[in-house]
C-alpha cells in the first residue's frame, strides 16, 4: 500500500473516530466528514480543508479499499475498512486513528485519548499494541527518540511514510550546533506538553460532565 497523504490520513482517522463517538450519524456524509477534518479540538494540526479536497482524499482512500460508500441513503455516505485492509485488530485501529488525528503521543496520552474509541486496561496494554504495530511488515508505527524535556518517548504512525524529526527537537539540535543553550528548547517542549495536557483535561472534564448529566447526577 502506498503512503497516505496527510489529508487522507485525517479523513481515515475521522471516520474511525466518528464510528465510535457518534454511531447514530455514521457512516458520514461529505459535510460531516469535512467538519470532522476541520475540528478545532482534538486535532493536530488544525486544518481548513475544502469539500473538494476532502472528496479527493476520499477517492484516494477508496482506491486503496480503505474507504467505501455506504448504501441505503439518498445522501452519499462514507465508511472505513481500516481493520481489514491494514490487517490489525480494532484496538490497534483506534491507536492509529488517534495518532493520525493528534500527531505523535506517549503511550499514556494514547490511552487517555483513545478512551472513547477503545478502552485499554492499562498503559502496558497500549504499549503492547504499539509494539505489534511497529513489528508489522511494513511497520505501521514507530517509537520516536525522546526530545528535550520529554520523560517519555512518543509514538507516531507510519501510514504517511517516514516521520520527520519533531520540530522542537530539530530546533534544539540547531541551537546545540550553534552553541546556544538548549534550555530554551526544553522550555518550549514543556510548554507544548502542558498545552496538550490542558486540552486533554478539558476534553475529559466535558466527557465526565456529559455522562453525569445523562445519568441524572447533576
Amino acid at each position: 500500500m502506498r503512503a497516505l497523504t496527510p489529508l487522507e490520513a485525517r479523513v481515515l482517522g475521522v471516520l474511525v473516530e466518528k464510528q465510535a463517538t457518534v454511531p447514530d450519524t455514521y457512516p458520514l456524509s461529505l459535510n460531516a466528514l469535512v467538519a470532522g477534518c476541520n475540528q478545532k479540538t482534538a486535532r493536530q494540526p488544525v486544518i481548513e480543508a475544502t469539500d473538494a479536497e476532502v472528496l479527493t482524499a476520499v477517492d484516494g482512500l477508496k482506491a486503496l479499499s480503505l474507504v467505501f460508500e455506504g448504501s441505503g441513503s439518498r445522501v452519499v455516505k462514507f465508511e472505513h475498512n481500516a481493520a481489514r485492509v491494514l490487517g490489525v485488530p480494532g484496538a490497534a485501529v483506534a491507536i492509529l486513528a488517534v495518532l493520525m488525528l493528534r500527531g505523535p503521543q506517549t503511550a499514556a496520552e494514547l490511552r487517555l485519548n483513545c478512551e472513547r474509541l477503545h478502552r485499554f486496561a492499562d498503559i502496558s496494554s497500549v504499549e503492547g499494541f504499539l509494539e505489534e504495530l511497529a513489528a508489522k511488515e511494513p511497520p505501521r508505527a514507530v517509537k520516536l527518540p525522546r526530545g528535550p524535556g520529554e520523560r517519555e518517548a512518543r509514538w507516531a504512525h507510519l501510514l504517511c511514510g517516514e516521520v520527520a524529526m519533531p520540530a522542537v527537537a530539530a530546533a534544539s539540535a540547531a541551537a546545540d550546533a550553534s552553541g546556544v543553550s538548549v534550555a530554551a528548547g526544553e522550555l518550549a517542549a514543556l510548554k507544548a506538553e502542558l498545552a496538550r495536557q490542558a486540552e486533554d483535561l478539558a476534553a475529559l472534564r466535558a466527557l465526565v460532565q456529559r455522562m453525569a448529566t445523562e445519568l441524572g447526577l447533576q
